[in-house]
């Protein structure tokens, strides 16, 4: 039987590897957005923890994956007798996964761990294995989407007509906005691009999935390092487009970049998915630019192979 409920979602502007001061902006963020809004859920963005950057400083984001995080969202799920869905990086036998949780009013929770992480971020945690369709006591059953999960098919084949709703969020930087010239006018214009890529994606998910979507996102400036050229600081910004959209892809409540920090909330149905668009026969949904896909091959076998060879002497993960 459908019915609506009234999901809120979370558009923090986080620190690079600031885990302690970025739990206590994002519990701001969330106690802020349930006495506004009085929602029965609140979505923020995987990497919840710290932003998805390239820099070493990454190594000493994970936390155990029952650790601090974790005890906020379960906490807070608890107190304001509201769903929770957030990510983080967290620990687990040895490894550091890409973790996102949707905590319950009565202690339910449950997980998925993001199958690819994105380019460097494979320098800081490895991929998950299972398929983010979770059964919900209040919500049904529901699709668990992190980062660029979203942007692939075989997410959306996955889901496709399995789930009442899609939540998760999104961690995406842009190109470097500290060049001049050539490379300069390159940067402002791939970061146009993306932003039209990041803005149209929720609901093209939404569409071949069947379902509304809640997908928050980070936004602000962040500085990383260049992957291969660690002395060369790359500026850049996280492109936002937090939205919730219906399950044909109408946006009900959207945050922009220019926009900034802060959250929307909108009324869903949940009902059977109705899917509306055909799965293509290939990896983007979005027409990704020639650069992403140029540095999502290069950047994954790099990254990659650096968290292994980390790993065999136990510097993988700094505690």
């Amino acid at each position: 039987m459908a019915r609506t409920i009234t999901v809120a979602a979370v558009q923090p502007a986080l620190a690079l590897a600031d885990v302690d001061n970025n739990l206590v902006r994002l519990e701001n963020l969330i106690r802020d957005a349930h006495r506004q809004h009085g929602p029965d859920v609140i979505i923020v963005p995987e990497a919840a923890s710290s932003p998805n950057v390239h820099h070493p400083a990454m190594r000493t984001v994970p936390r155990p994956e029952l650790g601090a995080p974790y005890q906020l969202l379960t906490g807070l799920a608890r107190e304001l007798n509201v769903i929770v869905g957030g990510g983080y990086l967290s620990e687990r036998d040895g490894d550091a996964y890409g973790h996102y949780v949707l905590a319950e009013p009565d202690g339910t929770v449950n997980a998925h761990d993001k199958d690819i992480p994105t380019m460097w971020e494979q320098n800081f945690y490895t991929g998950g294995s299972d398929d983010g369709v979770v059964e919900s006591p209040s919500l049904g059953t529901v699709g668990l989407v992190c980062g660029w999960e979203w942007a692939r098919y075989r997410t959306a084949a996955r889901l496709r007509g399995r789930v009442d709703a899609v939540l998760g969020g999104m961690c995406w930087p842009t190109t470097p906005n500290n060049w001049f010239g050539p490379l300069g006018w390159w940067g402002r214009r791939e970061h146009r691009l993306q932003t039209e890529l990041a803005r149209r994606l929720p609901g093209q998910f939404a569409r071949l999935v069947g379902a509304p979507v809640v997908h928050a996102s980070h936004v602000g400036p962040v500085t990383m390092h260049m992957p291969g050229l660690p002395g060369i600081p790359y500026r850049t910004s996280m492109l936002g487009e937090t939205q919730i959209t219906e399950r044909d892809g109408t946006i009900l409540a959207r945050l922009t970049e220019k926009d900034g920090e802060g959250h929307v909330a909108a009324t869903i149905e949940l009902a059977d998915p109705q899917p509306l668009d055909p799965i293509a026969d290939r990896f983007w949904i979005p027409d990704m630019t020639a650069s992403v896909r140029a540095t999502f091959d290069l950047a994954n076998l790099h990254g990659k192979a650096n968290y292994e060879a980390r790993k065999l002497i136990g510097q993988h993960i700094s505690h």
